[in-house]
């Protein structure tokens, strides 16, 4: 896969400057640090005509939704491409829904179809487990995969495939896949967002949208963040979740200032703990 690097030194490290500044996951990042060394030296020692260990850059991604699973998958792109590991680098994400068809041969020409589009770069595929539940016996959801592996192998140099799910699922799904157990065996574990990290997230939002939480809107919002992680479940939203309050925030901040006359630039950017909502 290797060849020359199509960015500069100083995109990777803008790509790493990227993935640093991410809310939480210090050990995905600790990860992606040791693959790209890793990385790095292979590189150099092919250079010297030294002997290589095998590289896959093929990736499991495990771990609830809302964690920055597609994030970090575009950003391996990058690092590929700027490796000189991938041409292009770019992300092309799919589902169970977007490679089963319901007809016989349907399911082959989308596969291929993805693929073809995903070339020099990075094919991710979320809840990839759903291509083959468990019990589910034959259906073309084996058909999927199948044709998958086959192109994994015709084009190992020009492709790389991430599939994600919840970790239960997905150790399942490649145990049961002896195919694509021998190809995957770069795992990357996502864990759910802890309370502080949450309120990050929201800060972020807030900052992006041109909006400042006053003292009181953050402690509240804190306290609704408490909550509801302490009764979290594996579908626990993280980021998602974040997404959702923050827009019921902007709606009930929009609701409270809508008949207010002038409206003040001061008025339209704060947020109070009266647009927090309850739990």
């Amino acid at each position: 896969m290797l060849g020359p690097p199509s960015l500069t030194e100083e995109s990777l490290d803008q790509v790493l400057s990227d993935l640093n500044k991410l809310i939480g996951m210090d050990n995905i990042k600790k990860e992606v640090e040791t693959l790209i060394n890793f990385l790095k030296v292979q590189k150099l020692r092919m250079e010297k005509g030294m002997a290589q260990t095998p590289v896959s850059l093929h990736a499991v991604f495990c771990g609830p939704p809302g964690t920055g699973k597609t994030t970090v998958a575009r950003q391996l792109g990058k690092i590929y491409k700027d490796l000189g590991f991938l041409s292009k680098g770019h992300l092309v994400e799919t589902d169970r829904a977007g490679i089963v068809a319901g007809y016989v041969g349907q399911t082959a020409l989308k596969v291929d179809e993805l693929v073809n589009s995903a070339l020099d770069g990075v094919l991710f595929i979320d809840e990839a487990y759903a291509l083959k539940p468990e019990g589910s016996g034959s259906d073309f959801g084996q058909e999927a995969i199948d044709v998958l592996l086959k192109r994994m192998e015709d084009n190992r140099d020009r492709l790389v495939v991430i599939v994600a799910g919840y970790t239960e699922e997905m150790q399942r799904f490649i145990e049961a896949n002896p195919g694509l157990k021998s190809r995957f065996n770069r795992y990357f574990n996502f864990d759910h967002y802890n309370p502080a990290e949450l309120v990050a997230i929201a800060e972020k939002f807030c900052k992006s949208g041109d909006y400042v939480l006053t003292a009181g809107a953050k402690e509240k919002l804190k306290t609704v963040f408490d909550a509801l992680y302490a009764k979290r479940d594996r579908t626990f939203g993280n980021g998602r979740l974040v997404r959702n309050i923050f827009e019921k925030i902007i709606e009930r901040q929009c609701n409270r200032i809508a008949h207010i006359a002038p409206l003040t630039h001061e008025i339209l950017t704060t947020l109070t703990d009266d647009d927090i909502p309850a739990v």
